[in-house]
């Protein structure tokens, strides 16, 4: 499935480096975390929270910088996970990271307002949005505020700037039964893609999410029982 996929792609003449502000620019993080993009060659980093086009439609409190941190447990697994795919020419997405608590209470307010029917459209539009909660597609405590979660793609590069996502049949943040890594909503490609990244995450210890194709915890997280509030 590997060479498969590898046979059609370009390989990676240019490794990407960190993204946004220099590190100087930066805030110093709690101890155990690291920015992903000043330690994992060649990542993309696209925090989708931190823009306006999600399906809350402005970013989320504490999302002050497109800049993605894991625990560094988390960060040494993902790096395992960049190198087996850079050998693909192929190269890790992250869209989401460590997300802090505030931005979680940010969602548990926006559920409790009325629907916006272009973010519904996009993002959610066979879930009520009171029952985003009750079906798993959003968390009042989430695993990404105690620092290894991530949601990450795969990309390939088209040229030195430009990337494009293999495709997963869904979108990131798509809350609906196509996302689920086991649909038959989608082609046997899709699927297939999918199961690659579900493959590589597996294999360097993190474990998936039966909802969302893109989320994936470590298994042996370091802070299993605290949720961090510390901004972006």
């Amino acid at each position: 499935m590997r060479a498969r996929i590898a046979a059609g792609v370009l390989a990676i003449v240019v490794l990407l480096g960190p993204v946004g502000a220099s590190a100087l620019d930066r805030a110093e993080l709690p101890e155990g975390f690291v920015y992903l993009d000043e330690v994992i060659p060649g990542i993309v980093v696209d925090l989708g929270y931190y823009r306006s086009d999600t399906m809350v439609g402005e970013p989320l409190d504490g999302y002050g910088h497109p800049y993605a941190v894991l625990s560094k447990v988390a960060a040494r697994a993902l790096a395992k996970v960049q190198t087996d795919l850079l050998g693909l020419g192929l190269s890790l997405k992250v869209t989401d990271a460590y997300r802090p608590q505030r931005a979680v209470d940010h969602l548990i307010r926006w559920a409790k307002e009325p629907d916006d029917p272009k973010t519904k459209a996009t993002y959610y539009p066979n879930v009520a949005k009171e029952n985003l909660f009750k079906e798993g597609y959003i968390a009042r405590k989430s695993g990404h505020t105690r620092g290894s979660t991530v949601d990450v793609t795969i990309v390939y590069w088209e040229s030195a700037n430009v990337v494009r996502e293999l495709d997963m049949g869904t979108p990131y943040d798509f809350a609906d039964e196509a996302s689920w890594p086991s649909s038959r909503a989608v082609t046997a490609q899709q699927r297939a893609n999918r199961a690659l990244l579900r493959s590589i995450m597996i294999l360097h210890g993190f474990r998936p999410y039966f909802r969302e194709w893109w989320h994936f915890t470590l298994k042996d997280e370091p802070f299993p029982d605290t949720y961090f509030d510390f901004p972006l």
